[in-house]
């Protein structure tokens, strides 16, 4: 398993970047080979492992991410607080971990399972598909955000109303009310009735 994070730019010696190698997966998310990550998302896409993260601070307010504009896939756009795919081998709990941390400079306080989703949503302004089996984590983030700009435009903690206003008006990514609407159930259990998840 690599040990650099995903984020990083390799050069081989012949100058060309390294290739970042996913997890292909079957339908009922058994591990069936990999593939190169850019690869993955072209159409029609291929079935590969990927989480999604969902925390929350002490008032019950989902913390927001938007991709930043560098990023090839979704740039700019509002998600859910981290996203992403585990190396090949690396378990999806440990690879959410690590990419929160990469991301945004803060480990959760607490993170648990929240089941997963399995998904094809194709991205009509990059041409890309989202062909995944997802992995969901709920948790709480009790530390100051410290986000690296290269993955992170900017971020924001909502209330469910905030929510629904800023996806009226803004652009989110084409994943997100799924992911979220998956992870509803462990969203309650973890914020309590009056947090209105």
């Amino acid at each position: 398993m690599p040990i650099t994070p995903a984020t990083a730019t390799h050069r081989a010696s012949n100058g060309t970047a390294d290739a970042i190698l996913l997890e292909l997966v079957d339908e009922n998310g058994v591990t069936i080979g990999t593939a190169e990550k850019l690869a993955a998302h072209q159409p029609p896409g291929q079935l590969h492992r990927a989480f999604s993260v969902f925390l929350f601070d002490e008032h019950g307010r989902l913390l927001l991410q938007q991709r930043a504009l560098g990023k090839y896939h979704s740039p700019g756009v509002w998600s859910n607080t981290c996203c992403g795919h585990p190396y090949p081998g690396e378990a999806p709990f440990a690879a959410a971990a690590r990419r929160t941390f990469e991301e945004l400079g803060v480990s959760p306080s607490l993170l648990a399972e929240a089941g997963t989703v399995r998904y094809n949503h194709p991205d009509p302004d990059s041409g890309l598909v989202e062909q995944e089996y997802n992995h969901l984590f709920v948790g709480l983030v009790q530390a100051p955000l410290r986000p690296d700009p290269e993955e992170v435009g900017d971020t924001a903690f909502v209330t469910p109303a905030e929510l629904a206003e800023r996806h009226a008006k803004d652009t989110f990514s084409s994943w997100f009310m799924t992911v979220l609407d998956a992870a509803r159930p462990a969203v309650r259990e973890l914020t309590g009735p009056s947090a209105g998840w």
